[in-house]
């Protein structure tokens, strides 16, 4: 029997054929790994150069080279925050992509652990180096940040496309994540009080122990939160209408996804690892361009950092809104701040007693009275469950408010940090 030749790129290969008539497994490999490379292609391209926002990318590996070459803090700074955007704006793509695949409530919670793996990242690496004061002061900012910045930009550009109506949104999902932000101003309101009314049965240790111990009792309620959120109650956490309304009013809804699944998970985690390298170089770089730019490091930690750190979710959340995804964009906004403050917050305070760290919740009164005020904003905006642009550009002038608190403001243990 003669053995039938195969034409591949030109030459002819011998390709023995086996007992039921098909090729020999190496020639089908072959092709199954030529199909493999040009699927990686196909998503190289998707992801990389089909945003104008990638020209940004050079400013990351520049803010490297600028470290080691120069002492120029606030360039390094500088670049390093242009060469983090466009990654986290593509965080945000990979996770849009995988959400059509895995539903909004899901998909939003990926969001949000994708969009906070860098600040817990950066809260790590600062722990290590007992940077107490910037691990405190950067979460705080990125949870005042996600919840007035954030979502105020969603909702008012949300409000603009969709002008003519108000967009709805789930109230149980709402409601659930201000009961959870309300218990966090508690557990950090506390040790706060213990420090400044000078009641404490040990002098400084026992902020620190009421600070440990109500962590885990965070811990223990966001794990439940998980749990019932993502279980129990499924149908509460569904879109508004997303069983009664017909699909032909939101053809939206039933688009197709540009990048398969696994390559969407493969980009999240190539994605976040990029971002977190290149914020060791911007957290590394704030003190020197605190001094070069005369900014305090107190305004830089809270307000600039956060902005940066939150360019995912930022991206994503406008881009759900826009599209009329409300619930997907609480998810991200909401649900990312209501992560920070109940998991992020209390696992650093645990990582930091396994180091050796004094992590405590004593974020100090300004910002706990910050973070209490900005709370009670938020869950009065989310109570009737409808967003428009008013209440939009009214997160935004918050948030300018706070920002330019933080501004004037004097870290009173900057010195000890």
């Amino acid at each position: 029997m003669e053995t039938p030749q195969v034409e591949m790129g030109g030459f002819k290969v011998n390709s023995p054929q086996v007992p039921n008539g098909g090729l020999r497994p190496t020639v089908s490999s072959s092709w199954n790994s030529q199909g493999t490379v040009e699927r990686a292609l196909r998503s190289i391209r998707i992801v990389i150069f089909t945003s104008k926002l990638n020209l940004l990318m050079p400013f990351g590996p520049a803010s490297i080279i600028l470290h080691f070459t120069t002492r120029r803090h606030g360039l390094v700074f500088l670049f390093s925050m242009l060469g983090i955007m466009p990654l986290a704006e593509r965080l945000g793509y990979a996770t849009e992509q995988l959400a059509v695949y895995t539903g909004p409530t899901v998909g939003g919670l990926l969001n949000a652990t994708f969009g906070n793996a860098t600040e817990m990242i950066i809260a790590i690496y600062a722990l290590k180096n007992g940077m107490i004061r910037v691990v405190q002061q950067s979460l705080l900012g990125s949870i005042l940040s996600n919840m007035l910045l954030v979502m105020g930009c969603a909702f008012f550009a949300g409000g603009i496309v969709h002008r003519n109506k108000d967009q709805v949104f789930s109230k149980a999902t709402a409601a659930v994540n201000s009961g959870l932000l309300l218990m966090a101003v508690m557990g950090l309101m506390f040790p706060a009080v213990l420090h400044f009314t000078h009641s404490e049965v040990r002098q400084g240790a026992s902020e620190v122990a009421l600070s440990r111990f109500s962590s885990c009792i965070m811990l223990v309620a966001y794990a439940s939160y998980l749990y019932f959120q993502l279980s129990g109650r499924s149908n509460i956490y569904s879109p508004i209408g997303s069983e009664e309304a017909p699909s032909e009013d939101n053809p939206e809804e039933d688009e197709e996804a540009e990048i398969g699944m696994w390559e969407a998970v493969t980009w999240l985690a190539v994605l976040t690892f990029w971002v977190s390298f290149l914020s060791e170089y911007l957290v590394n770089a704030i003190e020197g361009a605190s001094d070069s730019l005369n900014l305090p490091v107190a305004f830089i930690s809270v307000i600039l950092l956060p902005i940066v750190g939150n360019a995912a979710e930022h991206a994503s959340a406008i881009m759900f809104a826009m599209k009329d995804k409300l619930d997907i964009t609480l998810g991200v906004a909401i649900g990312s701040s209501t992560q920070i403050s109940m998991f992020v917050i209390p696992f650093c305070v645990v990582i930091g007693w396994t180091m050796g760290q004094k992590m405590d919740l004593n974020f100090q009164l300004f910002e706990t009275a910050t973070l209490f005020i900005t709370v009670l904003v938020v869950a009065f905006m989310l109570q009737d469950g409808t967003a428009n642009y008013l209440k939009g550009l009214m997160l935004i002038l918050c948030y300018l408010i706070v920002a330019a608190s933080f501004f004037v403001h004097v870290d009173p243990q900057s010195s000890e940090g």
